[in-house]
């Protein structure tokens, strides 16, 4: 199944499954003064960057190998994701042949929304690469060009992924896709364009297609700041509402007849640990809106205190995703913050989960049909909640 397009206008795509060639005189829209895109038999241009390996890497690096295959990849973006699935075994194949490779993330952290981290552990960062890779099992060297952009401008990189290979004068024979597939499903793959035309360099044979269009999440420029700022301002702009509900309404949010996966948060405004680990929550519904995802909150204060509960929720913006929306409105609801009104602590629990020991905050995360997955007792942990989330929901389309 295509990625719906709610997800690919979040995420930025540039994606087609034409095999038309780049434009060599496009400039994608917000690209930086300086950005340049590199014509058939251009030289490779040189750079000066940081490895995750702790080397600092140049085009000198590479100059024994035959050829050269540049790809830009990223952290967060699920059809680099897809793409690595195929590129990484095809670099294995390459050994002993000449061919060298280096993959170079465009990425500025300021220029990535957090809705768009929602197919990702992890960010764009320096730091969070070296986890990225040894998590996927890169075999080459993994570059940060997201401080300064200077390789992504000088290659004209559009998205990740992105190929180019250079021959042995480090003149550029293919730029494009690796493939035209997103997804991780090798059958969803109709054409291995770079691979392709890596076999025709190796076998001394002209490439067959030299330019093809590259297809994946558009680069985060630095540029796009004030984007993401907008989306920073819009969010907060977005109403927050609150409901009262009782043991049954919550026995019904537990039994979770969705297709989506389901956190289920207690809290009260008294309980500290309960608002440190608030803005975390609403961090991840944030990150997941484009995914089948609900952060659910129930606050356990004394009903007399809603004011005072609504308040905090406003204060912390913890409003229904615009993606989750009509989810929220087919089950015949406008909020996912609800004011627990119903009878004592036992019957909460029996309601949620029997196996709740006490104490708050609690959260749970259920699978679409009402079976618990996680349990956590106190404040949880959100980059380990947000590993098991991304875990269960995968890093690829679907």
């Amino acid at each position: 199944m295509r990625p719906p397009l709610l997800t690919l206008l979040a995420l930025g795509v540039l994606a087609s499954h034409a095999p038309a060639a780049q434009d060599p005189e496009a400039t994608p829209h917000g690209a930086p003064p300086g950005f340049h895109t590199l014509k058939i038999g251009d030289p490779a241009p040189d750079f000066s960057l940081p490895g995750v390996d702790g080397h600092t890497y140049s085009l000198a690096d590479f100059r024994d190998a035959r050829f050269l295959m540049v790809i830009f990849l990223s952290n967060h973006c699920p059809a680099s994701h897809a793409a690595e699935t195929r590129f990484i075994p095809y670099v294995a194949g390459l050994k002993g042949k000449g061919v060298a490779v280096v993959a170079i993330n465009p990425n500025s952290v300021e220029g990535l929304r957090l809705e768009e981290l929602g197919y990702s552990k992890y960010s764009d960062s320096f730091d969070e690469m070296k986890l990225y890779a040894k998590d996927r099992g890169f075999t080459f060297p993994y570059l940060y060009d997201g401080a300064h952009q200077a390789a992504a401008q000088a290659y004209g990189c559009l998205c990740t992924p992105h190929l180019f290979i250079f021959d042995a004068q480090r003149r550029l024979r293919y730029a494009g896709r690796f493939d035209d597939s997103q997804l991780a499903d090798p059958a969803s793959v109709h054409a291995s364009d770079g691979a392709v035309a890596m076999d025709a360099l190796l076998a001394a044979k002209p490439v067959p297609v030299e330019t093809t269009r590259p297809m994946g999440c558009s680069t985060k420029w630095a540029t796009k700041q004030s984007a993401v700022a907008e989306g920073n301002l819009a969010w907060r702009a977005l109403p927050v509402a609150m409901d009262t509900l009782d043991a049954a309404g919550v026995a019904a949010l537990a039994k979770n007849p969705t297709n989506r996966l389901r956190v289920i948060n207690l809290w009260a405004t008294w309980c500290v640990p309960c608002v440190e680990e608030f803005p975390g929550l609403i961090a991840l519904s944030r990150r997941f809106e484009t995914r089948d995802f609900d952060l659910i909150t129930i606050s356990v204060d004394d009903p007399k205190d809603s004011a005072k509960a609504l308040h905090f929720l406003e204060r912390q913006h913890a409003a229904v995703p615009p993606g989750a929306k009509k989810s929220v409105a087919a089950q015949g609801r406008t909020t996912n913050n609800f004011l627990y009104s119903g009878a004592g602590g036992d019957a909460l629990a029996q309601a949620l989960d029997p196996k709740w020991p006490g104490g708050y905050p609690y959260t749970v995360v259920i699978a679409p049909g009402g079976e618990v997955l996680y349990r956590f007792t106190g404040q949880v942990d959100i980059d380990d909640l947000r590993s098991k989330l991304i875990d269960r929901m995968g890093v690829y389309y679907k």
